[in-house]
């Protein structure tokens, strides 16, 4: 995992439009699942920037969509849409444009601007304060760093790749917020 935690980070700081030209299933599932893990582990080393704005009173974390989801709608139907209908569209949004840039100075930017549209996209799941846009980079952050990660396995392996990626980290948000609800 440290390796691919390298290869990842490099990519990050130079990113260009270079397919990984090893086919074995082994390897891309072993990739594949060191990514997963530090995409988890991103997003929970992320996680106590949003317990310090809660409890700073800035921003009503319970005021989010996926908590008017798990309100309203069946788990099943959270499911289907967070891990299934979600990856889906946004990977097509926000991943399959990037591989039309084939300038290294337009892949550079477009692969961080689709980055960070993934993220501002997500501004939306509040309830717009001002202090939510004024935190919205903030707010936002680990899903522009997804947005990174999955910009990354999908020039690598291809769009498949990043919709499956996106859809086991979501099933792991997902399913972990089912599991604490039975607590």
């Amino acid at each position: 995992m440290k390796e691919t935690f390298s290869e990842l980070i490099a990519y990050l700081k130079n990113p260009v439009l270079e397919k990984d030209n090893n086919q074995e299933t082994s390897y891309r599932l072993r990739k594949f699942l060191n990514i997963l893990i530090i995409s988890i582990i991103t997003g929970a080393i992320l996680s106590p920037i949003f317990i310090l704005i809660e409890a700073s009173g800035l921003v009503d974390l319970n005021d989010h969509a996926m908590e008017e989801m798990m309100r309203t709608m069946s788990k099943t139907v959270i499911f289907l849409f967070a891990v299934v209908l979600a990856p889906l569209l946004e990977e097509l949004i926000f991943r399959a444009p990037i591989t039309l840039f084939r300038d290294e100075k337009s892949f550079k930017i477009a692969f961080y601007f689709f980055a960070v549209i993934f993220g501002l996209v997500h501004i939306t799941n509040f309830t717009m304060t001002t202090n939510v846009l004024l935190l919205a980079p903030i707010l936002v952050l680990p899903q522009i760093v997804l947005g990174c990660y999955l910009g990354f396995i999908r020039v690598k392996f291809g769009l498949g790749w990043s919709m499956l990626l996106h859809a086991c980290y979501n099933a792991f948000f997902i399913l972990g917020s089912f599991a604490a609800d039975l607590i």
